[in-house]
């Protein structure tokens, strides 16, 4: 596969040498200004800093230039392991001069030693692991701040935007390879939940290839199903052992859809497509129990999403009922492109079917009526069919690869 101007595989032949394109607007052009005054520190003189050579490397991926982007991708990862080498080795020239090899481990006097003997280098590579890592986590452990200065060599953004190219060029195995090194050094990540990101990718990839479980590496997640097991484990309602979930599935049973709305809320989107996916494998493989627990999550954090939404542009408002919220917002050109990307009818039409086979079948006939009196034409009509003659129908759909990128 190949972006506009350039080839992946050529380039890196031949060395073709990009120009840079203008991929700023004045907002964020001030933002990096920011940024780069903050980390001067991290670039040598007559280069850019890394974090400026990722951004080049997004602006053309975005524009389809695979191969550019693949070069600065990798530019910019090597130069921030090529900074932090440096800052690694000046502490351990200092370290191993015998006067401060005598001071064992103690951070504290350390410091002293290198500010008395005016050891800038050293001192410089303290100054910038201080502004990375606080102080108070090393314990006054030199060894510990200079194992420190290691782990910052790695830098998880590049290695998983080096994945997303070969994920383009269909090298899958290779951009696997990537989004795994970059969820080992996630706790370098400085976008707060950057990691699901990578590990949706990971599964998306895992189900392009049917790999759905897998157990050849126990250390880390494999398989389709275990990445987004792993992804629940941030799910605060799910994962806590004091919620138990078959409350939640005997309120839908005894007191109906709209009741059960009422009662419960999970406002955790992040979550949401583990759900419904495992939901709709767990329903394709015909674990309907399993499936019914997942989509179940699915639908009220959709359903939390949307009532909250109300919420916030009507102060007075209060959930009354499933078809009147639809009904409200209906006008909403957001909340009905949010509604289409989470396969909400969908959802509710595999939860209903899953629950039917789970044997809740008032449940699942509930929200089949529901369906065929408000989906869209496709979930009205499977619907009604559900009503008139109940079957568990295949959903090969779930399961079979995603479409290539």
């Amino acid at each position: 596969m190949t972006g506009p101007g350039y080839n992946t595989r050529q380039d890196r032949r031949n060395g073709n040498a990009p120009s840079l394109p203008a991929l700023f607007c004045p907002l964020t052009a001030a933002l990096l200004l920011v940024l780069g005054l903050q980390n001067a520190a991290a670039q040598q003189p007559g280069q850019d800093p890394w974090w400026y050579t990722l951004e080049q490397g997004k602006g053309y991926f975005r524009n389809g230039a695979y191969g550019d982007a693949l070069r600065f991708f990798q530019n910019a990862r090597d130069r921030r392991k090529n900074f932090y080498e440096k800052l690694e080795r000046d502490f351990i020239t200092v370290l191993s001069i015998h006067a401060v090899r005598r001071l064992q481990d103690d951070l504290a006097l350390v410091e002293v030693y290198i500010e008395k003997e005016f050891q800038v280098n050293a001192a410089d590579a303290l100054k910038e692991l201080y502004y990375r890592v606080p102080r108070e986590r090393f314990h006054n452990s030199a060894r510990a701040a200079l194992a420190e200065l290691g782990r910052l060599k790695n830098y998880p953004e590049a290695e998983y935007w080096i994945g997303e190219v070969y994920r383009m060029e269909g090298e899958y195995g290779i951009a696997l390879s990537q989004y795994r090194k970059a969820y080992d050094q996630r706790s370098l990540l400085e976008i707060p939940g950057f990691e699901t990101e990578i590990l949706y990718k990971t599964a998306d990839l895992r189900r392009l290839r049917r790999e759905y479980t897998m157990n050849e590496d126990k250390e880390r997640p494999t398989g389709m199903v275990a990445v987004l097991e792993e992804i629940l484990k941030s799910d605060p309602l799910w994962s806590r052992e004091s919620f138990d979930r078959s409350n939640m599935m005997q309120s839908l049973e005894k007191n109906g859809l709209n009741r059960f709305l009422v009662l419960f809320r999970h406002k955790d989107p992040p979550v949401e497509r583990a759900h419904r996916i495992l939901g709709l494998y767990y329903y394709a493989s015909g674990r309907y129990h399993r499936a019914a627990d997942h989509l179940l999550f699915a639908f009220l954090i959709q359903n939390s999403v949307l009532i909250d939404s109300l919420v916030k542009s009507r102060y007075d408002y209060a959930f009354s009922s499933l078809e009147n919220l639809l009904r409200d917002l209906a006008g909403n050109r957001e909340i009905q492109s949010y509604i289409t990307g989470v396969e909400y009818y969908r959802t509710m039409y595999y939860l209903a079917n899953s629950l039917y086979g789970s044997n809740r079948r008032r449940s699942a006939r509930e929200i089949w009526t529901f369906l065929s009196g408000s989906a869209p034409a496709e979930w009205r009509g499977r619907a009604a069919a559900q009503l008139r003659n109940p079957a568990l129908d295949s959903i090969n759909e779930a399961i079979v690869r995603p479409a290539a990128p």
